[in-house]
């Protein structure tokens, strides 16, 4: 009996899914259900869309016959609104019920805004986290315009980067004591905050609004900051109220086993909606990154169409670039911590338990791939030369035998 595979969401880790589905199964139907009306493309793209460094046919993160290839049926612009369990289907916002035999939930997340006073009465206001997101921006910004930012995360930095030149003045704020506080320390933050403010963007960080008039936003520090187009980046939460509402466990994001399994019967998820174990800290987590969406896309496809698949290897890890500096992150900073600092550069490195736990670089062109896989796959330190590893990522800190089976022959 031909299965029906039904996914939520049409982002990577959609994507993938039809990719695993399709490695086991070539003719079972699969049917996506695609709230923006936009084929497949790279969301951290969005920021160099409006910086002029890449157009729309560049953004696809499939080609164009994609879904013609795979055989996928996209419905475009239609919003799932329940999950009926009791005769496995989906419901849409018209009225509609898809059935499935297997569903995944890739459903993604959401902006989260908080609910700022007066927050109302400014009219020119976005989030930043679709391409629709950065084509309504961008009809918006002139080159006079003033930028405030709320959020000073990945989301708001990269918004900042993007439109810095196409505007007259760009103000970010955070409640937080730093820029990317999430990922990075302190002394790291402030070695990425000099940098953006040489670009000209300014920071009121430990600071927040405190109410808007219109177009101007009054700081909780006393700050009065004028604006024409107001930017909400503060945070996103993971999309788990379809599963919730169908009985499935959840917590920050929908929880997981490495299968993908959910807690409820033939449904699966994947992507940033999800929460599974972090590897490098044994705790579980929301890991809302790219490569992990994709992966665990792949690894729900395969275990849908029957066959057996895991995902354990789930890190938390960034690389993001700022106006010419890198940011590499990956893990997490507990343990030992090594250091190696410049003027324009910082890296760290943290050991614990004979394992590389996490780094962060900053600048500098280091391979941190190999770092990566380290914590990635525990290699135990003292299986490498390490005091070689601390000073430069490379192949000739493995014994010869693990070069061979690692890295291609490299010895």
């Amino acid at each position: 009996m031909m299965k029906k595979y039904v996914i939520i969401g049409n982002g990577v880790a959609s994507a993938a899914c039809i990719e695993g589905i399709r490695s086991a199964d070539r003719d079972g139907r699969i049917t996506v259900i695609s709230e923006e009306k936009h084929e497949v493309y790279c969301r951290p793209l969005i920021s160099y869309y409006l910086e002029g460094k890449t157009d729309l046919a560049h953004m696809r993160y499939r080609s164009e016959d994609y879904y013609e290839r795979t055989g996928a049926e996209v419905l475009y612009g239609r919003k799932a609104v329940r999950i009926r369990t009791a005769d496995q289907t989906v419901e849409l916002e018209d009225g509609t019920h898809i059935p499935y035999t297997e569903l995944c939930v890739a459903a993604g997340s959401s902006p989260f805004v908080p609910p700022f006073a007066g927050l109302s009465s400014v009219k020119t206001k976005f989030s930043f986290m679709t391409l629709d997101d950065a084509l309504a921006l961008e009809k918006a910004l002139k080159p006079e315009s003033r930028v405030l930012i709320v959020g000073a995360g990945l989301i708001g930095l990269k918004c900042a980067e993007g439109i810095l030149k196409r505007v007259g003045s760009v103000t970010v704020c955070d409640l937080a004591d730093r820029v990317l506080s999430s990922i990075l320390d302190a002394d790291c933050a402030a070695l990425v905050q000099q940098h953006l403010e040489a670009q000209g963007i300014r920071f009121f960080l430990n600071d927040s609004v405190g109410h808007f008039e219109e177009n101007t936003a009054y700081m909780t520090g006393g700050a009065v900051v004028p604006f024409d187009t107001l930017v909400l980046a503060v945070g996103v939460r993971a999309n788990t109220a379809l599963l919730k509402e169908a009985g499935g466990e959840v917590g920050r994001g929908i929880v997981v086993d490495e299968r993908m399994r959910t807690s409820a019967d033939h449904i699966w998820a994947a992507g940033d909606c999800t929460e599974g174990m972090d590897s490098s800290s044994g705790r579980p987590r929301v890991i809302a990154i790219l490569p992990n969406a994709y992966m665990q896309g792949f690894t729900a496809g395969v275990n849908m169409a029957g066959e057996s698949a895991v995902f354990d290897q789930a890190i938390p890890m960034n690389s993001i670039g700022f106006f010419g500096m890198h940011v590499m992150t990956a893990g997490v900073c507990e343990g030992e911590m090594y250091e190696e600092r410049t003027a324009d550069s910082l890296k760290r490195l943290f050991m614990k338990d004979d394992l590389l736990k996490g780094f962060i670089l900053i600048g500098g062109n280091e391979r941190a791939g190999i770092y990566t896989s380290m914590i990635r796959e525990k290699t135990p330190l003292s299986s490498v030369n390490f005091d070689l590893l601390k000073q430069a990522a490379t192949t000739a800190a493995f014994p010869a035998e693990i070069r061979r089976k690692k890295f291609g022959g490299v010895v």
